[in-house]
């Protein structure tokens, strides 16, 4: 008996250790067309190499096919109406007003008031408003090492393994990204952080002090403890800033870089939004909180704003494309470098590595810009080429969370509300999200929404597909009534996206951001490769990080 009991003790050690030594690197590229890909096989041999040696496949977005949507139901193996993300906005069910989905800061329980100021003793912080388990933490309680690089919708991150958090980190105003433009020479603010510390909230700002050679393009920038010297068209390095929340006690630290794209005759300047310092992150963005740095120190600081790319400045005209393009592939090269890193510091169990740069640069290239855009493809296939050279034992697993078309027309949705006499019961806010009031015929309201034509675009259906919304008790109150799926080609008006009512149902899209996904899921599936030997199949995004923890069963393959 003893000695049965010592084998099944052995037996059991080393499958524990099999499951332990094994190597999974997973890929997550945001927005990845399967379609795009097969256009340009040639281009990309890593990928092509997966599919030959492996396989390749289309996978399922989730409805609606957005990205905090999606990555929630891979994360976690649920459904929207569980994890309770809908879409990139939400509606505040007493104030009917719209929030950020993802995560809400918490004010503290607990505080001491001192004159103007108000300190926290007790409670506050940032709260993660997604539901469910991530499938990484049960990994990590079997004893299977886990490093989750950037992964949307995981801030603040969940305390397992390694983890940098990605889409949904805040800029240090507290917004997705709010960048600062120039026009003059002399002296400017920059404004930073709300002062929390103080009762009135009142914003922390920075003296900018900009001299520009009257003959020369060339200017000196004086910002917090920085002074450089920048020639016209040429980006700075990230520069480090600290705005003082208390003088001489406290401060908030945060970072931004500087371009200066135009210094004679007229004078345009860019400042990027005020990102979180990973030397001195002001918020949770890593586990353990010293991941940050330690990546800052191996490739130098690096933005975290959850999706840098800042294609707000080329829709506004404060960058040109070329500018915007520029700024992109430097977002690119530190992905690249960020992967180095976390290579260099991995060695067994499961690596996640998020891109967001074929995403971002897809909804301002998409359908015009092909051979531009295929630059950011290649750029990732030629790490996924780095990795399985650096790490050619370990299995392989690209996927996209959805895949892109174009965005030729508008929807003003509420414009349609309001023809249809429901302006009052009903309203359209969020990308795809529409909420019904009492005694609303939801039916009703779906059938004629899918007749819903475009006479200006030879009679074209703008609706191909609308769900009911299934939701647990739990996120019942913020569920929308249902999800609008719209033709490839069409989207939520922009003013849609924030509640509001146009004058016209229907409109050209004339504006900078060109492809969408926020569709009828049917249209816009992801990807998903495998390396050989990697037995993964999965019909959609939900179903696939269950698939891939089952790699480190025992008995899978190595």
């Amino acid at each position: 008996m003893r000695r049965l009991i010592l084998l099944l003790a052995v037996l059991a050690t080393a499958a524990c250790r099999n499951r332990s030594e094994k190597k999974v690197i997973v890929f997550g590229v945001d927005g990845m067309d399967p379609g795009f890909v097969e256009r340009h096989w040639a281009d990309l041999p890593a990928l092509d190499q997966l599919r030959r040696e492996g396989a390749f496949s289309r996978l399922a977005t989730t409805d609606p096919p957005q990205s905090p949507v999606a990555w929630s139901s891979f994360i976690t193996g649920l459904e929207p109406g569980e994890h309770g993300i809908f879409d990139f906005v939400h509606r505040d069910p007493l104030t009917e007003e719209p929030y950020l989905s993802i995560t809400r800061t918490v004010a503290p329980r607990l505080t001491l008031s001192l004159g103007p100021y108000r300190f926290p003793l007790r409670g506050g912080g940032v709260e993660l408003l997604r539901h469910g388990t991530p499938f990484w933490e049960t990994l990590a309680d079997k004893g299977i090492p886990v490093t989750i690089i950037h992964m949307p919708a995981n801030f603040p991150p969940s305390q397992s393994g390694e983890q940098l958090a990605g889409m949904g980190v805040p800029d240090l105003r507290g917004t997705q990204g709010t960048y600062t433009h120039v026009t003059q020479e002399g002296d400017t603010q920059l404004t930073g952080p709300p002062n929390t510390l103080r009762k009135d909230q009142a914003a922390v700002t920075l003296n900018v002090r900009i001299d520009i050679d009257s003959q020369n393009p060339v200017a000196r920038f004086r910002i917090g403890a920085n002074e450089i010297i920048l020639n016209e068209g040429e980006w700075s390095n990230w520069l480090p800033l600290e705005f003082p929340l208390i003088p001489h006690l406290a401060s908030s630290r945060g970072m931004v870089r500087i371009f200066a794209k135009q210094l004679h005759p007229e004078v345009s300047i860019y400042i990027s939004p005020v990102n979180l310092d990973p030397e001195h992150p002001a918020l949770p963005i890593s586990t353990p909180p010293s991941l940050a740095r330690t990546y800052a120190d191996a490739i130098g600081r690096y933005p975290t704003l959850g999706i840098p790319q800042d294609t707000a400045a080329l829709r506004m005209g404060i960058l040109s494309h070329e500018e915007f393009l520029a700024h992109t592939k430097s977002i690119l090269n530190t992905e690249r470098s960020l992967l180095t890193a976390a290579l260099d510091r991995y060695k067994r169990g499961l690596l996640f590595f998020y891109f967001s740069s074929i995403d971002q640069n897809s909804h301002m290239l998409w359908g015009k810009y092909d051979s531009e855009l295929l630059q950011y493809y290649k750029g990732v296939d030629a790490a996924i080429a780095d990795t399985r050279h650096r790490q050619p034992t370990a299995q392989i697993i690209v996927m996209s969370d959805h895949g892109f078309t174009s965005f030729d027309r508008a929807v003003n949705l509420n414009a349609w509300l309001r023809q249809q006499g429901l302006e009052k019961k009903a309203r359209a806010l969020g990308l795809n999200a529409l909420y019904l009031g009492p005694g609303v015929d939801a039916v009703e309201i779906r059938r004629r929404l899918l007749e819903l034509k475009d006479a200006e675009n030879d009679n074209h259906a703008a609706i191909t597909a609308v769900s009911l919304v299934k939701a647990s008790i739990t996120n019942r109150a913020i569920a929308p009534t249902m999800i609008i799926g719209y033709a490839p080609g069409y989207r939520a008006s922009w003013a849609t996206g924030l509640g509001e009512t146009a004058d016209h149902v229907f409109e050209a899209n004339d504006d900078a951001w060109i492809g969408d996904h926020c569709v009828d899921p049917k249209a816009v599936p992801g990807v998903l490769f495998t390396s050989k030997g990697t037995n993964v199949t999965a019909a959609d995004i939900r179903s696939l990080s269950t698939v891939v923890a089952h790699l480190f069963e025992e008995g899978g393959k190595d």
